[in-house]
């Protein structure tokens, strides 16, 4: 049986975030990302994810996320299963952060540019 990686909620996440105490990053594809992200998630697409490329673990935690938390979960699995000793990831994925209603970077439809969405 493979190791789980811890669930937070996206409020966790946010207060974490908030208070400079995890690093977050969007496994999420590069379009994805450029639709729509939480401000100061760092991109790292499942596709070329590799947990021997993490920033290493000093002080914070790493916290993983995607759209629904599928995939944010497997690549979890993944760095616990290279000899990462502690994972978590966003229950919920960015859908879930959303429907919290919390703050985000989105795409403006009139112009294309970045736009900060209201909590």
């Amino acid at each position: 049986m493979s190791k789980e990686p811890e669930n937070w909620s996206p409020k966790q996440v946010h207060e974490a975030l908030g208070n400079g105490e995890i690093v977050l990053i969007d496994v999420r594809t590069p379009q994805e990302y450029l639709l729509e992200h939480i401000e100061g998630a760092l991109l790292f697409p499942m596709a070329d994810f590799r947990p021997e490329h993490l920033p290493l673990q000093q002080g914070k935690r790493i916290v993983l996320h995607c759209g629904s938390g599928a995939r944010s979960r497997k690549v979890g699995q993944k760095c616990l299963a290279a000899g990462m000793e502690k994972m978590a990831h966003m229950e919920g994925g960015f859908g879930a952060w959303k429907e919290e209603q919390l703050p985000y970077i989105g795409t403006d439809m009139a112009s294309g540019a970045p736009k900060k969405m209201p909590a």
